[in-house]
């Protein structure tokens, strides 16, 4: 291929140039705006990265023959949210805002890079890929050192929604199944205080073997290697299963309390948690670096699956076991 008839595929895909461009805007305007907030070695880290992010910019813009000056509706309601979040909880919130920015840059780049790789677009990339990594290692080392973990706030938002759709399954169940709201509000509170407990242990049991695992990996390679010395990195596995149990049981309390206060359908305990499945997607998934949009349509699917089974299930058991309390 050319390099004309390479330019000219460029023009054609002016869509993906307009992603990448307002990518690098967003990137750009958020790291300027954490910066006026931040002080000591973070506002230094967001100073290399305003500079490297106006060069990224200024590249794309030249590359694509495109210029964006404005942030489109969504990455405008998207800074807006982030920045108030950092502002109230400072520091942790910037290092973990950071990470799932450099997160999702690099697997944007790298699954563009690979679909024109060998092509201009392509070998241009590589030079932002190499700049996107750098990025991700001194933010991961900046974490480490705060003792800040990303994947465990994960797995607090994952534990909350998984005690969200368990429970609100389960309550749309027993309004089929039962007659008394009372009844229903007894039967959830149970499950979901069983459920905590149960993930709680779960959780224990699950890092436990994995510390076990990777404790005797370490020792198979101080044997090989012929080292005197073992590093160990203990975790508080108590303290980590809490966390999943305490996330689990307020995620549980969702569809529960409009229950508490006087519902007598799953109606209100479904718009409830749809609500916050929203919230909990967007954050999970901005965390983890993956397309939002596809995580909270993921999510409202499987709530509104798990409403759908549950009361056909607590309604087949009204009607055909005469089950009405």
């Amino acid at each position: 291929m050319t390099e004309d008839s390479q330019k000219v595929n460029i023009r054609e895909d002016e869509a993906l140039g307009r992603i990448l461009i307002l990518d690098e805007l967003f990137d750009l305007m958020l790291y300027e705006k954490l910066y006026e907030i931040s002080s000591g070695d973070l506002r230094e880290l967001l100073r290399q990265l305003v500079a490297i992010e106006r060069r990224h910019l200024a590249f794309w813009q030249k590359f694509f023959g495109l210029e964006y000056r404005e942030l489109d509706f969504w990455r405008r309601v998207k800074l807006a949210i982030i920045s108030a979040l950092c502002r109230v909880l400072k520091a942790p919130a910037v290092h973990l805002a950071l990470e799932a920015i450099e997160i999702y840059g690099i697997r944007k780049y790298l699954a563009v890079w690979e679909a024109y790789q060998g092509e201009r677009l392509g070998r241009a990339i590589e030079q932002i890929l190499h700049d996107e990594m750098e990025h991700e290692d001194k933010i991961v080392s900046a974490l480490i050192s705060r003792n800040i973990s990303p994947e465990r706030v994960r797995s607090l938002f994952l534990g909350f929604n998984d005690g969200l759709v368990e429970i609100l399954g389960a309550v749309s169940g027993f309004f089929a199944a039962f007659a008394s709201a009372s009844t229903v509000l007894a039967a959830g509170f149970t499950v979901a205080v069983a459920g905590a407990i149960s993930m709680a242990a779960s959780s224990f049991s699950a890092s436990s073997s994995e510390e076990e695992i990777s404790r005797v990996e370490e020792g198979k390679r101080q044997f090989l290697s012929g080292a005197r010395t073992r590093t160990t990195h203990k975790k508080n596995l108590f303290s980590s299963a809490a966390l999943v149990g305490v996330s689990y049981f307020f995620g549980a309390m969702v569809p529960i309390v409009p229950v508490f206060f006087g519902s007598v359908t799953p109606v209100i305990s479904f718009i409830a948690a749809a609500i916050i499945v929203i919230l909990v997607s967007a954050t999970v998934a901005f965390l983890s670096g993956i397309p939002v949009r596809k995580r909270i349509l993921t999510n409202l699917f499987i709530i509104a699956f798990a409403v759908a089974i549950s009361y056909s299930i607590g309604f087949l058991a009204k009607t055909a076991l005469g089950i009405a309390i």
